[in-house]
């Protein structure tokens, strides 16, 4: 976001450019979903799973693509970049419902960017050839990366498509690079393909709920399709041009996860693939020994350096937005008289982002950000048969009314204790939802009582 987007936040805007094309908004598709998802937790669906860890990835591309075709439908529909809480607000009208799942969608920016620092931290320490444990010193240069992004973010980050289009290269090259390093090693009769259906049930669990966890925590690669409603009034004929992209642009991605899946665990022993946070080194290592682990170890640094980045803007523009709708305190809304860019909010996200850093691991914080997601998909999944009954004049797509309805219960059941998700996730969300709640109740009585205002909130001011 460009310095001065924060004043124009408060401006009535005229119409954005469209200037995305049917390629532009493909490379922007994979990008998004491209990131710390597959390249950190890789080992961790490995624990859960064992030698058939593309499992859960497949799983996860099949739930993420039936919740597409709802967000197909009702972007086509309302083609305006608000997202999940434009199209909450137009089905249900209440307006703490809205709330939720905007703030919902703030966390797990924050949950997600957490994650990308320890996963950053990682690969820090491997690229460097440091030993130093997983203690606090692994801990501490997540926290400086985070405060790195804190203050990147504090200056005013200028966001493109054509930068986009650069950090898609470099995430899409890293995991071409660990595809085509498993295809030569297997070819030359390295690596064990045996593994991949080598199912180990993680201990006191059944396989079916082994699977689920693994997909839950799986599901967090999967994400980032979502944002790319967020670019409906700048693509070039929206209505025509996102189902046949958005749909691409998943397959490709999902068809990536899952030969990176095979890769890993034919190459690298599933036990040994979920020690640590970097577990695409260990393929690397193992598939091509030559070749040089410093660059792929830069290109993952670069590649969940920018996804943390993206998801504090996210969240610190979002924060802002809410506290300018006056659904949070006024106070996180304030800008920075020179840099233009919303100071108070920047450091409100960025010591909550400390606070999950800290406290929290790698799997925990990958869980929480797809239990967040999966619930604001199933709201999102209801609301479009919800709003059947809204006729527009013009045409858009229309998915089956069955795929919605398999869609909201796939992603409640892989967001509910029944799918097996870790309790720390629930713990981590509920932390985050209630701080949600306590400041817009201060906020609420503060309107109510003494500014004797009606509390409302207008969801396409929060892009996100």
């Amino acid at each position: 976001m460009a310095d001065d987007a924060v004043v124009k936040e408060t401006q009535r805007e005229p119409e954005l450019k469209r200037v995305m094309g049917p390629g532009l908004l493909l490379l922007f598709v994979v990008g998004d979903i491209l990131g710390t998802g597959v390249y950190a937790l890789t080992g961790r669906v490995a624990n859960e799973v064992g030698g058939a860890v593309w499992l859960p990835f497949l799983i996860a591309f099949l739930v993420a693509l039936l919740t597409a075709f709802s967000y197909l439908e009702l972007v086509t529909k309302y083609p305006r970049a608000a997202g999940a809480a434009l199209y909450t607000h137009k089905a249900f009208g209440i307006h703490f419902l809205t709330f939720i799942v905007a703030f919902a969608v703030m966390c797990s920016g924050l949950t997600s960017a957490s994650s990308a620092s320890k996963a950053f931290a990682s690969n820090f320490v491997e690229a460097f050839d440091l030993s130093l444990g997983d203690g606090f010193a692994l801990t501490a240069i997540a926290l400086g990366f985070m405060l790195l992004v804190g203050l990147i973010n504090f200056r005013g980050v200028g966001e493109s498509v054509k930068l986009n289009v650069l950090l898609t290269c470099v995430e899409l090259t890293g995991l071409l690079i660990v595809i085509c390093i498993g295809a030569w090693a297997l070819g030359g009769g390295n690596g064990d393909l045996s593994r991949l259906t080598d199912f180990q049930a993680a201990e006191g669990e059944s396989a079916f709920f082994s699977v689920t966890a693994a997909t839950a925590l799986a599901f967090f690669a999967m994400v980032g399709f979502e944002d790319s409603v967020n670019m409906a009034e700048e693509t070039k004929d929206p209505v025509r041009i996102f189902p046949k992209v958005m749909l691409t642009g998943l397959c490709i991605t999902g068809a990536i996860y899952v030969l990176v899946s095979i890769s890993s665990v034919a190459l690298v022993p599933p036990a040994e693939l979920g020690e640590g946070d970097a577990p695409l080194l260990k393929v690397v290592e193992a598939g091509a020994s030559a070749f040089p682990l410093w660059i792929f170890a830069f290109i993952t640094m670069f590649a969940v350096a920018n996804s943390a980045l993206i998801n504090m803007l996210m969240a610190s523009r979002l924060l802002y937005g809410m506290a300018n709708e006056r659904v949070l305190p006024r106070v996180l809304g304030k800008v920075h008289p020179s840099r233009r860019t919303p100071w108070v909010g920047i450091v409100f996200t960025t010591v909550i982002a400390f606070g999950l850093i800290w406290f929290a691991d790698l799997t925990a914080l990958g869980g929480t950000t797809s239990l967040l997601l999966l619930c604001v998909f199933t709201v999102v999944n209801i609301a479009v048969l919800v709003l059947r009954r809204d006729r527009v004049e013009h045409s858009h797509f229309k998915a089956p009314t069955v795929i919605p309805i398999i869609g909201a219960v796939a992603c409640a059941y892989l967001a509910s204790p029944l799918s097996g998700r870790a309790a720390d996730d629930y713990k981590i969300a509920g932390i985050l939802i209630v701080i949600g709640i306590i400041l817009w109740l201060i906020t609420f009585l503060y309107n109510r009582y003494v500014r004797h205002e009606e509390t409302t909130l207008d969801p396409t001011n929060l892009r996100d």
